[in-house]
Protein backbone atom coordinates (compact mmCIF):
# COMPACT_ATOMS: atom_id res chain seq x y z
CA UNK A 1 0.00 0.00 0.00
CA UNK A 2 1.23 3.45 -0.96
CA UNK A 3 0.58 6.66 0.44
CA UNK A 4 -2.21 7.90 -2.71
CA UNK A 5 -4.42 5.18 -0.94
CA UNK A 6 -4.02 7.50 2.80
CA UNK A 7 -4.79 10.52 0.61
CA UNK A 8 -7.57 8.91 -1.71
CA UNK A 9 -9.29 8.30 2.10
CA UNK A 10 -8.05 11.36 3.59
CA UNK A 11 -8.79 13.87 0.89
CA UNK A 12 -6.12 16.05 -0.37
CA UNK A 13 -6.58 19.70 1.30
CA UNK A 14 -4.06 21.02 2.87
CA UNK A 15 -4.25 24.01 5.61
CA UNK A 16 -0.77 26.22 4.31
CA UNK A 17 1.19 29.04 5.03
CA UNK A 18 3.84 31.38 3.21
CA UNK A 19 7.16 31.72 4.50
CA UNK A 20 6.40 35.67 4.70
CA UNK A 21 3.63 35.44 6.86
CA UNK A 22 4.02 35.83 10.47
CA UNK A 23 4.82 33.35 13.08
CA UNK A 24 1.67 35.06 15.12
CA UNK A 25 -0.96 34.44 12.39
CA UNK A 26 0.39 31.02 11.67
CA UNK A 27 0.07 29.99 15.42
CA UNK A 28 -3.47 31.31 14.72
CA UNK A 29 -4.09 29.20 12.20
CA UNK A 30 -2.68 26.01 14.16
CA UNK A 31 -4.80 26.89 16.92
CA UNK A 32 -7.86 27.74 15.31
CA UNK A 33 -7.73 24.73 13.22
CA UNK A 34 -6.35 22.64 16.01
CA UNK A 35 -3.52 21.07 13.77
CA UNK A 36 0.09 20.48 14.67
CA UNK A 37 1.88 21.99 11.80
CA UNK A 38 2.02 23.61 8.36
CA UNK A 39 3.78 23.09 5.28
CA UNK A 40 5.40 26.61 4.32
CA UNK A 41 4.51 27.02 0.08
CA UNK A 42 5.69 29.46 -1.90
CA UNK A 43 5.04 29.51 -5.30
CA UNK A 44 3.68 26.29 -5.22
CA UNK A 45 7.02 24.58 -3.84
CA UNK A 46 7.28 23.19 -0.52
CA UNK A 47 9.99 25.45 1.07
CA UNK A 48 9.55 24.45 4.87
CA UNK A 49 7.41 23.33 7.55
CA UNK A 50 6.52 25.19 10.38
CA UNK A 51 5.19 23.03 13.27
CA UNK A 52 4.42 23.52 17.29
CA UNK A 53 7.86 22.06 17.83
CA UNK A 54 9.73 25.11 16.14
CA UNK A 55 7.62 27.97 18.01
CA UNK A 56 8.28 26.48 21.44
CA UNK A 57 12.12 25.91 20.30
CA UNK A 58 11.97 29.72 19.17
CA UNK A 59 10.15 30.91 21.87
CA UNK A 60 12.54 29.39 24.84
CA UNK A 61 15.80 30.92 22.95
CA UNK A 62 14.25 34.43 21.99
CA UNK A 63 11.19 35.16 23.89
CA UNK A 64 7.66 36.53 22.45
CA UNK A 65 9.20 39.04 20.12
CA UNK A 66 9.75 35.79 18.12
CA UNK A 67 5.47 35.88 17.05
CA UNK A 68 6.47 38.99 14.49
CA UNK A 69 9.03 37.36 12.50
CA UNK A 70 8.23 35.76 9.24
CA UNK A 71 7.80 32.07 9.59
CA UNK A 72 10.55 31.17 6.46
CA UNK A 73 13.09 32.55 9.42
CA UNK A 74 11.88 30.00 11.68
CA UNK A 75 10.43 27.22 9.97
CA UNK A 76 12.47 23.76 9.70
CA UNK A 77 13.39 23.63 5.82
CA UNK A 78 14.27 22.04 3.65
CA UNK A 79 11.03 19.88 4.81
CA UNK A 80 11.34 16.16 4.52
CA UNK A 81 8.78 15.33 2.04
CA UNK A 82 7.49 12.21 0.57
CA UNK A 83 5.71 11.12 -2.79
CA UNK A 84 2.35 9.64 -3.19
CA UNK A 85 3.97 6.15 -4.73
CA UNK A 86 6.40 5.82 -1.85
CA UNK A 87 4.60 2.19 0.26
CA UNK A 88 3.58 3.31 3.54
CA UNK A 89 6.25 1.19 6.08
CA UNK A 90 8.70 2.89 4.42
CA UNK A 91 7.10 6.27 5.26
CA UNK A 92 6.36 5.05 9.18
CA UNK A 93 9.99 4.17 9.16
CA UNK A 94 11.44 8.12 8.03
CA UNK A 95 9.46 9.75 10.05
CA UNK A 96 10.48 7.26 13.36
CA UNK A 97 14.25 7.47 12.17
CA UNK A 98 13.83 11.25 11.58
CA UNK A 99 11.55 11.81 15.00
CA UNK A 100 9.06 13.85 12.65
CA UNK A 101 5.38 13.49 12.84
CA UNK A 102 4.06 15.53 9.34
CA UNK A 103 5.40 14.05 6.09
CA UNK A 104 3.98 16.70 2.94
CA UNK A 105 3.17 15.06 0.01
CA UNK A 106 4.93 16.40 -3.52
CA UNK A 107 3.97 15.35 -6.67
CA UNK A 108 5.75 16.63 -10.13
CA UNK A 109 7.29 19.30 -7.56
CA UNK A 110 3.62 20.36 -6.13
CA UNK A 111 2.03 20.18 -2.70
CA UNK A 112 -0.95 17.26 -2.56
CA UNK A 113 -1.34 16.37 0.53
CA UNK A 114 -0.17 16.14 4.23
CA UNK A 115 -0.02 12.69 6.04
CA UNK A 116 0.61 12.14 9.52
CA UNK A 117 2.20 9.61 11.77
CA UNK A 118 -1.35 9.26 12.76
CA UNK A 119 -2.87 8.68 9.74
CA UNK A 120 -0.56 6.27 8.79
CA UNK A 121 -0.62 4.08 11.94
CA UNK A 122 -4.33 4.12 11.94
CA UNK A 123 -4.20 2.82 8.40
CA UNK A 124 -1.93 -0.44 9.38
CA UNK A 125 -4.04 -1.37 12.07
CA UNK A 126 -7.16 -1.24 10.42
CA UNK A 127 -5.28 -3.59 7.58
CA UNK A 128 -3.96 -6.14 10.10
CA UNK A 129 -7.31 -6.17 11.77
CA UNK A 130 -9.00 -6.99 8.38
CA UNK A 131 -6.05 -9.17 7.72
CA UNK A 132 -6.95 -11.31 11.26
CA UNK A 133 -10.54 -11.37 10.05
CA UNK A 134 -10.23 -12.58 6.92
CA UNK A 135 -7.79 -15.25 8.34
CA UNK A 136 -10.50 -16.10 11.34
CA UNK A 137 -13.26 -16.21 8.30
CA UNK A 138 -10.58 -18.82 6.50
CA UNK A 139 -9.98 -21.03 9.33
CA UNK A 140 -13.75 -21.02 10.27
CA UNK A 141 -15.13 -22.30 6.81
CA UNK A 142 -12.22 -24.53 6.08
Amino acid sequence: MTIATILQRKGQDVVQAQSSDTVLSVVRLLAQRRIGCVPVVDDGQVVGIFSERDLVYRVAQEGAAVLERPVGEIMTAPAITTDDRTPIIHCLSLMTKRRIRHLPVVVDGRLVGLVSIGDLVKFRIDSIESEAAALRDYIQTA
